[in-house]
């Protein structure tokens, strides 16, 4: 993967080349960034730019078979660890390996893909993925052996926060005296997921969302749509060029999230001394605990969003707003006034905590059904 190949960053890129150029290559860093901004593909530029030699800022003049060895992520120094689960192949103690066909046409397909994207594709969606204590196992043994072409080896692990504590615990000495020659790079979109003890050993790059500009320019330039389209999606892309892809494309989830938000907050709305409508809370929790986890937590986020754009529409920033509901008899104008100052923050840390316990295997039911009733009390208060 070039570097040209990646959008925006341009400081990072800079950052990454004239330090690999010096000699000076941390042994240890974690790219963190939000989803759509570019970490993966960032890593892997960067990671070949290490291996093949290449020099002068670009993947180019170095060993051009090294070169061809990252068209496919094939490269035998490269090494990947991401988050996986059992599913009808792999039936037991899951490890990358097991998965790394599917790994590479998921990121030959779209390396700004998400993390539900990726499960999503091995079927196990419904599960949450993770880098288990038998990956450690697998990482120590493939960085035990000899570089197969004599000069460094790469770790990238995406998704690091997915690493459970047995995990990290196994990997600190490594990542603090790593094998010679030997760089891992890290990625999250969570960096407080991250354990301190990990996050002690590295050097942090801190990722921003893509600028509008730089996602329209590459609308235009890669999917050849027309440049008014591409302003729109990149505004409402929200600095994520998967997102804009998906909206592009116009790729729709299999879950319809925006209905069960609108039906969630009306029966929230009328619960207000409505037995009737605590019934229809109830049983709006038990239908989204039966989605799985990972889908839950995707639902979840998406409702801190739409909080959102609604407090943006009710304190007067409409340009900030690009959510544009399509339920019928919603309007995110009427929705606004209920969203203020007063319940904003309470609201976000009920679905905070929410995600943290579904996050945790907590019952999903429990989880929701609190939730909901707090929201009845919460969407009235003035």
């Amino acid at each position: 993967m070039l570097f040209r190949e990646i959008l925006g960053q341009h400081h990072i890129k800079s950052h990454l080349t004239k330090s690999a150029d010096s000699g000076r290559i941390p042994h240890a860093q974690l790219f963190v960034g939000p989803e759509g901004s570019g970490t993966l593909p960032m890593a892997i530029a960067y990671a070949q730019y290490i291996l093949c030699g290449n020099v002068s800022g670009e993947n180019t003049n170095g060993n051009e078979a090294c070169n061809l060895k990252f068209e496919h992520f094939s490269h035998p120094d490269l090494h990947f660890v991401f988050p996986v689960a059992t599913n009808d192949q792999v039936k037991s103690h899951p490890v990358s390996a097991n998965f790394m066909k599917q790994w590479r046409e998921f990121v030959v397909e779209n390396p700004y893909g998400s993390l539900f994207e990726w499960l999503k594709s091995l079927g196990i969606q419904n599960k949450q993925g993770q880098i288990g204590v038998d990956e450690a196992q697998e990482i120590m043994k493939s960085l035990s052996l000899k570089a197969y072409e004599g000069g460094y080896k790469v770790m990238i692990i995406w998704m690091a926060d997915k690493m459970n504590t047995a995990t990290a615990n196994k990997l600190l000495k490594l990542l603090e005296e790593p094998p010679q020659k030997t760089v891992f790079l890290l990625i999250t979109e969570n960096q407080d997921d991250i354990m301190q003890t990990i996050l002690s050993r590295c050097q942090v790059l801190d990722f921003q969302g893509l600028p509008e500009s730089v996602i329209a320019d590459a609308l235009v330039s890669r999917e050849n749509i027309d440049e008014k389209l591409a302003l729109r999606i990149a505004h409402q892309s929200q600095g994520n060029f998967n997102k804009a892809l998906h909206l592009l494309h116009k790729d729709e989830t299999e879950f319809p999230f925006e209905e069960w938000f609108v039906q969630w907050v009306r029966a929230a709305f009328r619960a207000k001394g409505n037995a009737a409508a605590i019934l229809e809370l109830t049983s709006w929790s038990d239908e989204i605990a039966g989605i799985g986890r990972e889908a839950q937590k995707q639902f979840l986020h998406f409702c801190v969003e739409m909080f959102r754009q609604a407090l943006l529409l009710n304190y007067q920033s409409p340009s900030l707003v690009y959510i544009e509901p399509t339920v019928d008899k919603f309007k995110l104008e009427n929705f606004a006034p209920f969203v203020n100052g007063n319940n904003i923050n309470e609201i976000f840390n009920e679905l905070s905590d929410a995600i943290y316990h579904i996050e945790r295997n907590g019952n999903a039911k429990i989880i929701l059904t609190d939730l909901s009733i707090k929201l009845t009390r919460l969407i009235h208060k003035k």
